[in-house]
């Protein structure tokens, strides 16, 4: 006979928490301890636990409606895709509406590999360390051998360059059959590194120049976490595709492709029956409304560089090599000697919860709505678990 969650496969290395409540950036455990959320959902919780404009119209929406398929449009689903379209920098765009990231990378990816092949040029450029989710071309599409490795082989549409490399990307881009150029403008789950605006400005020139286009994989930079709509935005620049999910949803599953029109799937060449239901669109909707009556993605900037500055203030000399990121998407690497899963076990003591990307950055994705009080409670038990894992 199994006890309580035996029954789950072992695909995750689960910290010793049963969680049962949260509000705001807090959420206690079985037991009834405190700890401050800095996961939130692993970037997926823009506005925090319970936040009041949230539930209610998640619990107006269920009590509404039920899932009507997508063989008819509800009035949830059509003004997400109408808020999305005006918001994200896309020309003329259209929005495919979905479960999750992966599903809307796999989305992305079969919709410029149609666009490849109608122009005979199928290959599609992708970065090393990137990640796209776990879906078969979205593991593909992963610049990380050892995540693909237990499938392989795979779709063999991609081909890696090393980011920040602009001489490797014309190496790649020069026989001339590359379709479309894929990346996350700061590669989450490879470190928390942000591509250099030279970098990213010098890759639309290329696809302007070659006629590859240029995807985005925003699902964990987008959607406001790094201060504006899209990360790659502070660089200038305008993809000509975008995947989005993660914090769009505050909690609830959802993703969206934006794409121009002409480029749309047509009838029949896509399908999902969960995908902009009216419970997770009205959920979005409320994100989308919250994010701008409070402000928010002023407090994401304000917040992110104060995070920044008091770990760096705080942090025991010699422990931290460099704080990488944008907003409230925050990557701290430690030093060599050091390991991460050790410095967020540490945090964990002290009432904290935190994630890794990669063996050696301690990750901090917290809702958009943390204040200054939970900045300096955040970086003084970093400093604290720095200090404590060097002991």
């Amino acid at each position: 006979m199994t006890t309580a969650g035996d029954a789950l496969m072992p695909t995750y290395a689960r910290y010793p928490l049963t969680l049962v409540r949260g509000a705001g950036l807090h959420v206690w455990d079985a037991d009834g301890v405190a700890y401050l959320d800095l996961i939130g959902g692993l970037g997926a919780l823009s506005l925090g636990h319970a936040h009041p404009r949230w539930v209610r119209a998640v619990t107006d929406a269920v009590s509404t409606i039920g899932l009507t398929s997508n063989l008819v449009t509800t009035e949830p689903q059509a003004r997400l895709a109408d808020r999305l379209a005006a918001r994200t920098p896309v020309a003329d765009a259209r929005v495919f509406l979905c479960n999750s990231g992966a599903e809307a990378n796999e989305a992305l990816l079969k919709l410029v590999r149609k666009h490849a092949l109608a122009n005979r040029r199928p290959a599609i450029v992708a970065l090393e360390g990137s990640f796209h989710g776990r879906t078969v071309a979205a593991l593909a599409a992963t610049g990380q051998p050892a995540k693909r490795a237990p499938f392989e082989p795979l779709v063999d549409w991609f081909r890696f360059v090393p980011p920040d490399d602009l001489s490797a990307l014309d190496d790649a881009l020069a026989p001339g059959d590359v379709g479309a150029v894929l990346l996350e403008p700061i590669l989450g789950e490879g470190g928390v590194i942000p591509l250099a605006a030279e970098y990213l400005q010098g890759v639309r020139a290329r696809c302007d120049a070659s006629g590859a286009l240029l995807a985005a994989d925003e699902i964990q930079s987008g959607a406001g976490r790094c201060g504006r709509w899209l990360s790659i935005q502070a660089a200038g620049v305008r993809p000509d595709v975008v995947s989005l999910a993660k914090a769009l949803g505050g909690g609830l599953p959802i993703g969206a492709l934006v794409a121009p029109a002409h480029l749309s799937f047509r009838l029949g060449e896509h399908a999902s029956t969960f995908g902009g239901g009216p419970v997770p669109s009205s959920a979005a909707l409320a994100v989308l409304d919250t994010i701008d009556e409070e402000n928010l993605l002023a407090n994401v900037e304000t917040m992110g560089r104060l995070l920044r500055t008091e770990v760096a203030r705080l942090a025991p000399d010699g422990t931290l090599a460099e704080i990488r990121g944008a907003g409230l998407l925050l990557g701290f690497q430690v030093a060599a000697g050091i390991a991460a899963g050790d410095v967020v076990t540490a945090l964990r003591g002290r009432g904290v919860l935190a994630s890794t990307a990669g063996a050696d950055v301690v990750r901090f994705t917290p809702p958009y709505t943390i204040a200054a009080a939970e900045v300096d409670e955040a970086a003084k038990a970093l400093a604290a678990a720095l200090e404590e894992v060097v002991r």
